[in-house]
């Protein structure tokens, strides 16, 4: 008898998790919600964020979303006269959208983040990078979130 590899069994959970998520919440959306609208507005002001320069990665589809790896990378030289001076970090579907902001200096070296963070539902995850010249650029990712982290209590 052909018993499943532990990657296929691994793999074949993760699908049928896809799947379960998929129908459960069938016209999911990933338009900006008013809640991070205002996150972003506070980070920006009156400027519009480009696209580019900002990568982020982060899993497509979360077991858990109380641990959540996210990596950001900006594209830049770091030098005295053009670097990254922050990185916002928006969750759209969490409780409190804005999830963190690193500083950098010219003396970082790079613009590169590895942490974790805790995502309550599926939902579009933004990375606003903040440069020296004053200008804002972004990056998205969005990530299928089967078991919520941010669960509020009555």
């Amino acid at each position: 008898m052909n018993t499943p590899s532990p990657h296929r069994r691994r793999w074949l959970s993760q699908l049928s998790l896809l799947i379960l998520g998929a129908w459960l919440k069938p016209n999911i959306g990933f338009a900006k919600k008013p809640e991070a609208m205002e996150a972003i507005a506070k980070i920006v002001g009156s400027q519009t964020p480009r696209d580019g320069r900002v990568k982020l990665v982060i899993p497509p589809l979360v077991e858990n979303g109380n641990l959540v790896v996210l990596k950001i990378s900006v594209d830049s030289p770091m030098t005295a006269q053009d670097y990254v001076q922050a990185i916002h970090v928006i969750a759209e579907g969490n409780p409190l959208p804005n999830i963190f902001s690193a500083i950098f200096t010219p003396r970082s070296g790079t613009a590169n983040i590895t942490t974790r963070v805790r995502l309550s539902e599926t939902q579009r995850v933004w990375a606003i990078a903040q440069m020296s010249d004053g200008s804002f650029w972004q990056g998205y990712a969005d990530t299928l979130v089967a078991i919520s982290a941010c669960t509020e209590s009555v």
